[in-house]
């Protein structure tokens, strides 16, 4: 005899949403041990970490009304991932982005904005993913978006992710707030996100970052 573990869509969509964020829990775990055991490279562990942290903002998020508490869900499902908990809940940050600030003051700003960067161009690919279009839910990701790729000195005033996000933001301006972007629309501005992440990334080895 199959068992339901669900009764309608809604409640298929919080269960699968709960397994992500079983996994997204799961994997950060194993990330740290491997980066305290050196066993990956500082940089690729810095790279997949802003992405599990950027995807867990995201998911957190969408899942606030059933998942008010994430210590308590890890507790529920005997989790026993405390590295990944202080990682995803209480630092926010790659733990190489906590050692340069530890390290110096100066490299921090840097850092800290190149790490930001990147969580917001995940967390707006991830929304709209999520079928998130309307425009009160992805201005204020394209705004917080645009506004740390500015404090970036490394970047030029004509980066194409500024000035595609500029675009975008002028467009959604003109939009009332529960308007909802077009089936098109949504794939282009997700479009140009992956193509603005890309030179994003493409442009920190040149600035020596």
């Amino acid at each position: 005899m199959d068992i339901k573990l669900w009764n309608d869509k809604r409640e298929r969509e919080m269960y699968e949403n709960f397994s992500e964020l079983f996994a997204i829990i799961k994997a950060t775990e194993k990330l740290e041990k491997a980066y305290v055991r050196d066993i990956i490279p500082s940089a690729d562990y810095e790279i997949e970490c802003q992405k599990l942290i950027a995807h867990f903002k995201t998911l957190s998020s969408t899942l606030r009304d059933t998942v008010p508490s994430i210590e308590r869900f890890h507790d529920t499902y005997n989790l026993d991932c405390p590295a990944a908990i202080n990682r995803l809940v209480i630092s926010g940050v790659p733990a190489t982005v906590e050692h340069r600030a530890a390290a110096a003051a100066s490299g921090l700003t840097s850092a800290a904005t190149v790490a930001e960067c990147v969580q917001h161009f995940i967390t707006a690919m991830d929304t709209l993913k999520l079928n998130m279009t309307a425009v009160d839910q992805v201005f204020p990701l394209l705004s917080d978006l645009s506004g740390s790729l500015n404090k970036l000195s490394i970047l030029p005033p004509d980066f194409e992710g500024k000035t595609k996000m500029k675009e975008w933001i002028g467009r959604l301006s003109k939009m009332g707030a529960a308007d909802e972007l077009t089936e098109q629309q949504a794939r282009q501005l997700h479009f140009d996100l992956e193509s603005s992440y890309d030179s994003f990334r493409a442009a920190l080895p040149t600035a020596g970052t």
